[in-house]
C-alpha cells in the first residue's frame, strides 16, 4: 500500500498576502473556497509537486503563523531556484553546500521557513 503525502498546512496571519506570495514564487492556486462564513480554504501546489500546501481561516487550532520550519522541497538546481526567488524579491539564503545536497532557504511573509534541496548526483559518485 502506497502512502503519499498530499497536503501540508502552513499557518499564516493574512490569507490574501500569503496567497499573493506563493503565486509570485510560482505556486499554482488550486482552490480558494469559502463554503461558509468563518471558513476559508486555500490550496496551492508548487510546480511539479504531488504535494500541496493549504492555509486559510477557521481550519482548526494548530501552529501559530511563522512556526512552520520543517518543509523541505527537492529542486533540480539550487542556483536556479535561488535566482528565481531573488528575481521576484524574496530574500533567500543560499546556496549552502553540504555532502548530502545544496540548500536554499527562505521565509514566507509570516516567517515560515522553507528549505529547497538540490540532491547530490549519487550516480556520478558511484562511478568514481
Amino acid at each position: 500500500m502506497d502512502w503519499k503525502i498530499e497536503l501540508i498546512f502552513v499557518p499564516v496571519s493574512d490569507v490574501d498576502r500569503a496567497k499573493d506570495f506563493y503565486v509570485r514564487i510560482g505556486f499554482n492556486a488550486d482552490h480558494d473556497q469559502t463554503p461558509y462564513e468563518g471558513l476559508r480554504f486555500v490550496q496551492m501546489t508548487p510546480p511539479g509537486s504531488a504535494c500541496s500546501i493549504a492555509f486559510g481561516t477557521g481550519l482548526g487550532e494548530g501552529m501559530e503563523p511563522g512556526q512552520q520550519n520543517s518543509i523541505q522541497v527537492v529542486v533540480p538546481d539550487a542556483d536556479a531556484a535561488l535566482a528565481q526567488l531573488r528575481e521576484v524579491g524574496v530574500e533567500a539564503q543560499g546556496v549552502d553546500e553540504q555532502a548530502w545536497g545544496r540548500f536554499v532557504t527562505f521565509d514566507d511573509p509570516d516567517g515560515n521557513t522553507w528549505t529547497l534541496q538540490e540532491l547530490p548526483d549519487y550516480s556520478a559518485a558511484n562511478q568514481a
